[in-house]
């Protein structure tokens, strides 16, 4: 099966190419940045927002699934750059969906958010509601297969801008202290990105989750000050953590379920990668690239 990963090169892309090589599909990168991670052999450049170039992809190459990670990844970045949210989550989004109609392609999976099912989120979590729409309504119209993923907090020990837990362990490791917009009583379901990989390339592979929702946590779930503990703990060294109650409004704090715009089902990893593990294997990898 041939296999096409916008933003393949980005955080949670990368482990998802990763898994797709590894059970032997055949995988082609579409994303304006390149990674460490990504053979360029897999590599192609290219801009969701130029339809031009978007065309002309999709009649040389023929896919049987579509995985859509582009865009925005960034709640506080998507705040910031409203416009810009909408532009590359949205239209993107709608881009790329017009070209996979037209060439009949088998799956189209879109990597969306808890945050869609929240009042909380800002436009981050407006963006991917968006998109869900639209992506249920060309199945409606145009016969489309699609699997939405909503992935909760995803970490790992790679280093990109929307990792949370490998910049929290980083920042800690450098400057002997934690600071938190919030009061560490909110609560996550932590992921690790291998294991969130592992099942994104699960759904494609079962006719069961064709034109569902699925939700991909972890089954530990932790405050973010026992979060901050654990890490402290690991260290092994003085970690100053430092709390405040202004700046988490944009944050659901103990579940991302506010309204149901559609049921999902919820996806859990088994076996899956220990938090206590992760953990070690961030701070493992920050002090190596700090030494």
């Amino acid at each position: 099966m041939k296999v096409a990963v916008f933003g393949g090169a980005g955080f949670l892309g990368s482990y998802i190419v990763g898994e797709l090589l590894k059970r032997s599909y055949e995988v082609l990168v579409l994303d304006v940045y390149r990674s460490e991670y990504i053979s360029e052999d897999h590599y192609y450049y290219l801009d969701i927002l130029n339809k031009e170039e978007l065309a002309k992809l999709f009649k040389t190459h023929d896919f049987d699934v579509v995985y859509n990670l582009a865009g925005f990844a960034n709640l506080d970045k998507a705040i910031n750059f409203p416009h810009r949210t909408f532009e590359l989550n949205v239209m993107g989004n709608l881009n790329i969906l017009e070209e996979v109609i037209k060439k009949e392609v088998k799956r189209y999976v879109f990597a969306s958010s808890a945050y869609a099912m929240s009042d909380k989120g800002s436009f981050y979590g407006i963006s991917k509601l968006s998109s869900e729409k639209i992506i249920e309504e060309y199945q409606k119209r145009y016969n489309l297969n699609f699997t939405i993923l909503r992935y909760g907090s995803v970490y790992s020990e790679r280093a990109f801008e929307n990792n949370y837990i490998y910049n929290l362990v980083e920042s800690a490791i450098k400057t002997q202290k934690i600071d938190h917009h919030g009061d560490g009583e909110e609560i996550r379901e932590y992921i690790h990105a291998l294991d969130a990989a592992i099942l994104s390339v699960n759904v494609i592979e079962d006719e069961k989750y064709k034109n569902t929702h699925l939700i991909l946590t972890g089954v530990e779930r932790l405050k973010r000050l026992e979060l901050f503990n654990m890490i402290k703990e690991i260290i092994g060294t003085p970690l100053d953590i430092a709390l405040s109650k202004a700046g988490y409004e944009n944050h659901y704090k103990y579940t991302p379920y506010s309204f149901n715009p559609e049921t999902s089902q919820k996806l859990l990893p088994n076996p899956y990668i220990d938090m206590g593990q992760g953990l070690l294997n961030c701070i493992k990898e920050v002090a190596r690239k700090n030494n």
